[in-house]
């Protein structure tokens, strides 16, 4: 019996997190699916390899597509397949009424077709459904037009971008977290600390860079004092917490409140956007196999803190603070220091979310990252990081970030309020504490 219990908190602990991910994503698939219909290009040559394909011998065609640049890249395909038998009648529309009026032109002067093809974007327009009225030379044509697939919207590329994209300030927060939070105690001014990030990087650019004109090396720089200033300020909180023995709770609340109030004075609570448009490459751009800059960014920040956690010294010093700080005290481990790492690690990570954040909208605000601590803190704890210090790893907060924004995400596509999604994520943090409560009950729970 108690080796059941322990095999059951053994696979709690390194795969219930990931499996919850996974049921999530396997039920906002199932609840997204829709009917996708492909536009411009695709769509005519679908068209033409499925419904036209077919066809034998020569046939005319009566081609209806948007006035646009999709218009003319879904009728390319037809009248390149088709020319040889007969060249298609194209025409190009806006609305409805363009149909009727050509419809009448065609009518007059006695055109007769086999085949009326229209373009998704206009293929529902009611005109369409009475063809035979407005030109006789329809009576035996056939309407065609595309057939869409059905695949969760969900599950499409641009939707998992977005899921990405919108956690990444998320994460890289969280990752930092976990470093307090596995030394027992927890950082709140994460979230003012973006702001002041964006706002002391932007003015700098503005004021003493170049403004629109800044170099990429004047950006490294601006980006760089950011960093430097929210380290500076976690060295603070820690020094706090270690030199005065202030509880974590109220030291990092009072840079909470310091740190935002210091971005509001130095942008004069207006945002700063005179920036140069190469700022964006951060957060809007795109790399390797089209993948957002800011999601290898991401990736790289989880690489390195796993690797601190499992692979050095200091690492498990972490754990071994969190786990029983008088003990390693005795134990010979450098207490204080290890905890002025953890805070001043975790305000540098809140200032690469705040130079991440003002590359994503080319701008710094004294309001960005408000509320951001605490999805950072549910990322972490739902992850599998116990508050209570030596337990957890940076691969199960990123799975935590990822169930928010699964979670996030899916209400949205679903059509949940956002007045409905806060209740839904207040529960989802409470399940993750009971998790945790109930895995130290059934058995041990090993240090990472």
């Amino acid at each position: 019996m108690t080796n059941a219990r322990q095999r059951l908190a053994t696979a709690l602990r390194h795969y219930g997190m990931a499996g919850v991910l996974v049921l999530l994503c396997a039920f906002f698939s199932a609840v997204t699916v829709r009917e996708e219909i492909p536009g411009g290009e695709e769509a005519g040559k679908r068209l033409v390899e499925t419904d036209l394909s077919t066809l034998d011998g020569p046939a005319r065609f009566l081609v209806f597509a948007p006035d646009s640049d999709d218009g003319r890249a879904f009728a390319a395909p037809i009248e390149h397949a088709f020319r040889k038998k007969n060249q298609p009648t194209i025409i190009f529309v806006t609305t409805p009424r363009d149909v009727r009026v050509a419809l009448k032109k065609l009518a007059a002067n006695g055109e007769k077709f086999d085949q009326v093809v229209a373009a998704p974007e206009c293929a529902n327009w009611t005109v369409f459904d009475k063809l035979t009225e407005d030109l006789p030379g329809l009576a035996s044509a056939k309407l065609v037009q595309n057939h869409g697939t059905r695949w969760p919207i969900f599950l499409t590329r641009q939707n998992l971008l977005n899921v990405a994209n919108q956690i990444v300030v998320v994460a890289i927060l969280s990752a930092g977290l976990t470093f307090v939070i596995l030394t027992g105690g927890i950082d709140l001014s994460v979230g003012s600390l973006i702001a002041l990030a964006a706002v002391v990087s932007t003015r700098l650019v503005r004021d003493r860079l170049g403004g629109t004109e800044a170099s990429n090396g004047a950006l490294l720089l601006a980006a760089l004092a950011g960093l430097a200033l929210c380290a500076l300020i976690g060295l603070a909180s820690g020094a706090a917490v270690v030199r005065f023995q202030l509880p974590s709770f109220i030291a990092t609340l009072a840079v909470m409140q310091a740190a935002s109030g210091l971005a509001f004075i130095l942008s004069q609570g207006q945002s700063i956007y005179e920036v140069p448009e190469s700022s964006a490459w951060l957060g809007r751009g795109t790399g390797l196999f089209g993948l957002p800059h800011a999601v290898v960014l991401m990736l790289l920040v989880f690489a390195a803190a796993h690797i601190l956690l499992t692979r050095t010294v200091l690492g498990r010093y972490l754990y071994a603070v969190g786990g029983n700080e008088q003990a390693s005290r005795l134990s010979g481990v450098p207490v204080g220091r290890v905890k002025l790492f953890a805070y001043s690690a975790c305000a540098a990570l809140a200032g690469l979310g705040g130079i991440e954040m003002a590359s994503q909208l080319k701008s710094g605000a004294p309001t960005y990252g408000t509320s951001y601590e605490l999805y950072a803190i549910a990322a972490v704890v739902v992850g599998g990081t116990s508050l209570t210090g030596g337990q957890g790893n940076v691969l199960g907060t990123l799975v935590g970030a990822l169930i928010i924004a699964v979670i996030n995400n899916g209400m949205n596509l679903t059509g949940v309020e956002s007045y409905t999604q806060k209740v839904v994520l207040g529960l989802v943090i409470l399940a993750a504490v009971l998790l945790d409560r109930l895995k130290g009950r059934l058995g041990p729970s090993a240090r990472h």
